[in-house]
């Protein structure tokens, strides 16, 4: 589990960390939206919501984060997560599978990566099913899970990463000669994710497929090892429904910066400071000057507005 992601920042007081007794995390941009359900409780919410960009580097530059900054020279976003590697299948075993524009970006980690950290951006990895049967909660045994995990903190390590992100999508699971999902499979994950990963790395997982609805039933000390979970839902607010996890690590708000409309956005980043949420999610920030729409949503999040540095 990480720090404070605001411990570097000095825009805002560092966020309060509650221990997690029960959680999962989870990206779908038109999926439909589950049942609401009873609230998550809310205890001291003791700073504003950090702010999650995904970018996907097949098509855009991770460094395009660095440019957006509040009015008092701190970063818009305070995790940008590159989007995204994959679990694959060989037929055999899972492995981890990065595709060309992936490890150029890692390649690059100089002007892509380093950048963004020396602002005081965490920089990490979805990690993402890959339309193959192979997925986060199928692994058959501990040691597969550990093997994997073994991948992942090499990757983390290698490039200097400051974490992951579990997106269970894309998973047939089930099909082919790989098993159903089981029950044990992701809290093995975690755990070794926990384990293996340098220390303050952060885990987070989008909160949809059989992941994350395992993970509900995860025993709390691999809960604890999750540091956010939030809303795979975009232009909704939805609250992760786990009652016991404190609202300030959970994303009831997710956007499409392309497709939710601006005000919306402001409506649903307004919402998440009210109601006490400690996330707000951005998904696909594309190159170009988006400032006008981010600082519709840093307004309610910050009380800031946001620039774009060329």
């Amino acid at each position: 589990m990480s720090s404070s992601l605001h411990e570097n920042s000095p825009r805002r007081p560092t966020v309060v960390l509650a221990t997690l007794t029960a959680a999962a995390l989870g990206l779908t941009a038109a999926a439909i939206a589950p049942a609401a359900a009873a609230s998550p409780t809310a205890s001291d919410q003791a700073s504003e919501p950090v702010s999650i960009a995904y970018v996907e580097v097949n098509s855009n530059d991770l460094a395009n984060v660095g440019r957006y900054a509040l009015e008092d020279g701190s970063p818009a976003f305070d995790v940008a997560i590159i989007f995204a590697a994959n679990i694959n299948f060989d037929g055999t075993n899972a492995y981890l599978h990065l595709n060309e524009q992936v490890q150029a970006t890692l390649d690059d980690a100089a002007t892509q990566i380093r950048p963004l950290q020396e602002k005081g951006i965490k920089v990490t990895l979805s990690l993402l099913g890959n339309h193959q049967a192979a997925g986060f909660a199928n692994f058959p045994s501990q040691a597969a899970a550990e093997a994997f995990a073994d991948q992942v903190a090499d990757v983390v390590e290698t490039y200097g990463l400051d974490g992951v992100d579990i997106d269970d999508e894309w998973v047939a699971y089930g099909t082919g000669s790989t098993p159903p999902a089981n029950p044990d499979s992701a809290v093995w994950l975690v755990d070794a994710l926990g384990e293996k990963l340098p220390d303050d790395s952060l885990i987070t997982l989008y909160d949809i497929g059989e992941t994350a609805e395992t993970l509900q039933q995860a025993p709390a000390a691999t809960l604890d090892t999750l540091d956010y979970i939030w809303n795979p839902y975009y232009g909704q607010f939805n609250p992760p429904q786990f009652p016991a996890v404190d609202r300030s690590r959970l994303g009831a708000a997710a956007v499409d910066l392309n497709q939710t409309p601006v005000t919306l956005a402001s409506d649903l980043a307004a919402r998440t400071v009210t109601e006490g949420f400690g996330v707000f999610v951005s998904y696909d920030l594309r190159a170009g000057d988006h400032s006008a729409y981010v600082s519709a949503v840093t307004r309610e999040l910050y009380g800031q507005d946001t620039t774009y540095t060329e």
